[in-house]
């Protein structure tokens, strides 16, 4: 397949990968045992459409690689009702299936009914075809009812649909 060609399958293949929560330390749940409020896990899921546009080349296309900068965009649907906006950098490389990126992304809505903000991480990387993505939420990064989320994004894309599943944490409210 020509690079050219290659090139919007590539970023729809760094956008997909698997996710988990980060497991706590046993001294990080000791030293929070007592003091810190009870915790809520959820699953939130619903699909999303996306807009990417460049913003610039940075102009560094030595090497193997050439680098970008592009405009992140999204409408989320469903559990999590909320728009995101951010900014990526990539890296392709001339070798098929091999390229990286990172973005971050604040994402503004509401999560299961509560209202608020937080933002997003993302380190994806491909090696010749073989992917690796983290999404994660940003620590202490949460607004209005989302101060204390936790958790981490996974995505999957069927059929030209973006999906999402949300595995997060939560302090429960106290009403």
């Amino acid at each position: 397949m020509p690079q050219s060609s290659f090139r919007p399958l590539l970023i729809a293949a760094m956008i997909a990968g698997a996710a988990a929560l980060a497991p706590m330390t046993p001294a990080q749940a000791q030293s929070g045992a007592d003091s810190a409020p009870a915790q809520s896990q959820h699953l939130a899921k619903g699909r999303f459409s996306v807009q990417m546009k460049p913003l610039s080349d940075t102009g560094l296309a030595g090497g193997n690689a050439k680098l970008g900068r592009m405009s992140l965009d999204k409408v989320f649907e469903g559990d999590l009702a909320a728009v995101g906006q951010g900014e990526m950098l990539t890296a392709m490389t001339q070798t098929q299936g091999s390229a990286g990126y990172v973005a971050i992304e604040r994402v503004t809505g509401s999560l299961q009914g509560r209202q608020g903000s937080f933002v997003l991480q993302h380190s994806g990387q491909m090696d010749r075809g073989a992917q690796s993505l983290s999404i994660r939420v940003v620590p202490d990064s949460g607004s209005g009812d989302l101060i204390g989320l936790q958790g981490e994004l996974k995505i999957r894309i069927e059929g030209g649909q973006h999906f999402y599943e949300f595995a997060y944490t939560l302090p429960d409210l106290v009403r």
